[in-house]
Parts: C-alpha cells; structure tokens; sequence
C-alpha cells in the first residue's frame, strides 16, 4: 500500500498540513521538524503523487524551455546547467526546440503552455515576441533567456552582449589590426548589441571601416558554420581585404576560417578570427579558435536560481541580469611576430 502524507504525519506526531509544508520546501517550519520530515519519507520511501499535488496546488512542478536549437552547444549548455538548479528543488525541465522558425516556436510554446508548466523560458526567435496569451487564459510567468525584448515587461537573464562586442574588437585592435570586419546577427537582440559594441568600440579608437566590412545574416543557429564560411568568401573578396573579424558566435567562426585556409591565406597572419561563445572544442580546432566566453554555465544557474526566485514571488518586478563575458585568446587572434 502506498504510504501517504497521513501516515508521515501520525508516526512523527504532526499534523499533515506540516509535512504538505516540507513537501512544498515552505520556509515557516522549523529545521529540527523539516529534518523529522524528510528522515521518515526517505525511511518510508515515500513519492509524491505529482498528478494530485497539481489538481491541489494548481502547479505542476514542469518549467517549459524553447531554444532556437537543440544541437546548438550554447543552448545545450544553458539547458544542463538550468535543469541542474530545477532538480534541487524537486522540478523538471521540459525542453522544445522552433528549429529556429517562428511558426514552429509559437506552436511549440503553446505545447507547453497547454501542459501546464508553471514558468516558460523562452530563447526566441522572432523579431516581435507577442501574442502569447489568449485572452481571458491564465497567463504563465515568462523568463526571457539569451534574447531579450526591450519593450516587453518580461524578466531576463542573458550575456553583457555590448560588451562581447566590446571586448572582441578592443582585443582585435591591441594586437595591431586596423581593418576589423563583423559577421553579425541582424534580427536578434544578441546581434544588435554585440553590433553596436564592435561599433562604438572601433568609433572610440577612432578608427573606421568600410560598410561592406559588416555583413548580417538572418539565420544562425542552424547555418552557422556555412553562413560563416560564405560570409568570409565575401569579405576577401575586398580590396583592401580586412586583417581580421569578429563573428557573431563560434560556430561563425569556424566556418570563417574555413574560408581563410581554403584561400591559401593564414590565420591569424593574414586574417585574425575571434569568435563568440567558446564552445567546449574551441580549443582543439585545426586552428585553436579564440573566443568571448558567455559563461554559458553561469547563464543556466541564474535562470534555475530566477525561476525558483519568481515562483516564490509571483509579483516581483521585471529585471534584466546581465552575465559579464570574458575573453579566451587562442592562436585564431595572436598577434603576429
């Protein structure tokens, strides 16, 4: 027979609102009674029903995450380290990928919603992230993750991405380049911003650079390797041709170096690459990639940490965290002898 909450209760002599209380981690009861609690559940080896617990409670204990891609390293990271915080505190991470569709997003954020999560995070991407509620529907907590929307009252966590841009082409300009190219994002919020910071950089060492030098592109995520490569085919074409670039993330990058080699040029002597994100392979490429590392571990934390935070405090104000990115300087970017 399985044990219940009553059963706790009677054998510890408390009443089974108090034990409901340490089930749900409520902070008004005591640590000598929660530590009581929790020894006898584990003796008994006791497991919630969650199916009731949400028929009473009205929450389901699933948190809903839609990235743009699952293969992608930076989303796969994010997702590990956000479902390690949600598994402390007894909640489960349902993943959904849009493939980086905006159609196929708004499906599959109405596929959680419909399940019941009791926070969405969301790594959109569509230029415009509304329209998600219908009217009269219970309106779920949203955390904005990576991609923000400055117009939209919404919390978010996401990189200092003014500052990749910054500190990529400040790096670019201290080994002694001159003619600095972008290959950039140009409907995210993440391009635009690592954009300006490239911009505003270059602007503050007075130097400039051709308008062909900055190239956009719409989709990343799923051709970044291709997009960066012709990107790059692009850009040598220049005359004169820049002496380096920083590229929008670090799947970009690689396939901007491809382009390089393939051109019977050098890295970093002829063209120094810096990229974005410093996936775990970085390192090992044919040409060891530098790269702005996101602290992509820290970024999953933080959201696990804000979701646990705005369930506790449902009404607390929309704020924006902003994780401080940090440079790793590899062969792709040394300066030459």
């Amino acid at each position: 027979m399985a044990v219940r909450l009553k059963d706790i209760a009677r054998d510890l002599g408390v009443s089974t609102v108090t034990v409901s209380k340490v089930l749900r981690n409520r902070k008004d009861v005591g640590e000598k009674t929660r530590q009581r609690v929790l020894k006898r559940m584990e003796e008994l080896q006791y497991k919630p029903n969650l199916i009731a617990r949400a028929l009473i409670s009205g929450r389901t204990a699933n948190v809903g995450l839609v990235v743009p891609d699952l293969l992608h390293p930076y989303f796969g990271e994010v997702a590990k380290s956000l479902g390690a915080v949600l598994r402390e505190h007894d909640r489960a991470l349902l993943l959904a990928s849009s493939e980086d569709d905006p159609e196929i997003e708004q499906r599959e954020i109405r596929a959680l919603l419909t399940r019941g999560v009791d926070m969405l995070l969301i790594s959109s991407c569509q230029r415009k992230l509304q329209n998600i509620f219908k009217v009269g529907e219970k309106q779920t907590p949203i955390l904005l993750v990576d991609r923000n929307f400055p117009l939209l009252d919404a919390h978010y966590v996401g990189s200092d991405d003014f500052k990749i841009g910054e500190i990529a082409t400040e790096h670019l300009l201290e080994t002694g380049r001159k003619r600095i190219a972008h290959i950039g994002a140009s409907h995210l919020s993440t391009g635009h911003e690592r954009m300006r910071g490239y911009s505003e950089t270059l602007q503050r060492h007075r130097t400039t650079v051709p308008p062909e030098y900055v190239l956009m592109h719409e989709r990343f995520e799923e051709t970044g390797i291709s997009a960066g490569q012709k990107a790059m085919q692009e850009l040598l074409k220049l005359n004169p041709r820049p002496d380096a670039v920083f590229c929008y993330n670090d799947l970009t990058a690689i396939g901007a170096i491809e382009a390089v080699l393939e051109a019977g040029l050098r890295v970093p002597e002829d063209v120094a690459i810096v990229g974005c994100g410093n996936f775990r392979y970085a390192q090992y490429l044919r040409v060891p990639l530098t790269s702005v590392d996101q602290s992509t571990d820290q970024i999953g934390r933080t959201a696990g940490e804000e979701v646990v935070r705005l369930l506790e405090e449902p009404e607390a104000p929309a704020r924006s965290i902003l994780i401080q990115p940090h440079l790793r300087v590899r062969a792709s970017s040394w300066k030459p002898a």
